[in-house]
């Protein structure tokens, strides 16, 4: 055996509210790794509801890594949600054409770039991600966080704004885990080293 089917859409048998979330995707500007898993109190479908404000006019992405654990109602606000705010009125006129479709001319609405989450992510319930952030590999993030800045790899942040709790472990060590990238070895050796890599990272030393 080597782990589960990374192509089956709900890995857990008899259990349909946890899902490898590539397999449902269907918005092309959302782009989801292998072993990712997304678990909703009610229905997987609310995933992509969850990702607000992503119109495809705007073009922008949610990139999401390998092996991260997303939990229910986690969402992402796309830069569609962006108006101006350095203009006296920050309200969309040019959306709504009818003489008003010139609003913006020489001009555009603020776009921070795509939204992307590294690997081995860890999602709190009801997490809130704003459009232009990046996540790094090992993070995680707690319950009801508001996160509007980028997160640190291996950083644990929380509150609205999210601010940082801890390091998850010291700087020599997160050095040593993003060089070695776990997350893109081949199944096989991942399913080999599974009990290490349920353990304290000296034990992956000792190993060596």
């Amino acid at each position: 055996m080597l782990g589960p089917n990374k192509d089956q859409i709900f890995p857990l048998p008899g259990y349909n509210r946890l899902c490898f979330l590539k397999n449902i995707i269907k918005n092309p500007n959302i782009i989801v790794g292998d072993y990712t898993y997304y678990d909703d109190f009610e229905n997987v479908e609310n995933f992509e509801k969850n990702v607000k404000y992503h119109f495809d006019f705007v073009g922008d992405k949610l990139i999401i890594g390998k092996f991260c654990m997303i939990a229910s109602d986690v969402k992402f606000i796309m830069n569609g949600a962006n108006h101006l705010s350095e203009s006296i009125s920050a309200y969309p006129f040019a959306i709504f054409g009818n003489g008003w479709e010139n609003a913006m001319e020489g001009k555009s609405y603020p776009n921070k770039g795509d939204l992307i989450i590294g690997n081995d992510v860890w999602i709190g319930y009801n997490a809130t991600i704003m459009s232009g952030v990046t996540i790094g590999d090992g993070a995680i993030i707690a319950t009801n966080a508001t996160v509007t800045k980028d997160v640190a790899p291996y950083t644990i942040v929380g509150g609205n704004p999210a601010k940082e709790i801890r390091k998850r472990f010291d700087e020599d060590t997160v050095k040593k885990l993003l060089e070695m990238q776990w997350w893109n070895w081949d199944i096989a050796r991942i399913t080999k080293n599974v009990q290490l890599l349920t353990g304290a990272y000296l034990n992956v030393e000792k190993k060596k």
